[in-house]
C-alpha cells in the first residue's frame, strides 16, 4: 500500500475523530461532565494536530490530501457519532476507534518502512505512542 494511501486514510480517520470529539465535548453530561467535557477537548485539539501533520506529509509526498466530508467518511474506518450516547458509551467507542487507528497505524508503520519512508514511519508511531497512551487511560476510567 502506497504511504500516501496511508496518509489519506488516517487524516480522514482523524477528521471523524475531530468532529465525533467536539460533538461528545459538546452532548457529555452526568456525574462526569467536568471530567469528560475537559478531555474530549484536549483529545479534539491533538486530533486537529496530527491531522495538520498527515496533510503536510502528503503534500511534502506530491499528493494531495483528502479535505472534505465527503471524503473523510468515504475512506475513514471508523464511523461518526451517532447522537444518542451516553458518556460512558462515549468513552467506550473512542478507546475502540483509537484501537482500530492503532491498528492501522501499525500496519502503515510497516508499510512506510518497506519502502524506505522513515519520516512518515516516524509521524505515524508518534501518533501510535499517544493514542495508545489514551486508550490505557480511557479503558482506566472505564474500570
Amino acid at each position: 500500500m502506497r504511504t500516501t494511501k496511508i496518509l489519506n486514510n488516517q487524516i480522514a480517520n482523524l477528521n471523524v475523530m475531530y468532529v465525533k470529539l467536539h460533538h461528545y465535548h459538546w452532548y457529555v453530561t452526568g456525574e462526569q461532565f467536568f471530567t469528560l467535557h475537559n478531555k474530549f477537548e484536549e483529545l479534539f485539539g491533538e486530533a486537529a494536530i496530527h491531522i495538520d501533520e498527515l496533510a503536510e506529509r502528503s503534500l511534502a509526498l506530491g499528493e494531495k490530501p483528502v479535505a472534505t466530508m465527503s471524503g473523510y467518511l468515504e475512506l475513514a474506518s471508523v464511523q461518526e457519532a451517532k447522537g444518542d450516547e451516553s458518556a460512558r458509551s462515549m468513552v467506550e467507542i473512542v478507546s475502540n476507534d483509537y484501537a482500530q487507528i492503532i491498528s492501522e497505524l501499525k500496519q502503515g508503520m510497516l508499510a512506510a518502512e518497506s519502502v524506505n519512508d522513515e519520516t512518515t514511519g516516524d509521524i505515524l508511531l508518534a501518533i501510535h505512542s499517544s493514542l495508545e497512551k489514551h486508550v490505557w487511560m480511557l479503558n482506566a476510567f472505564l474500570e
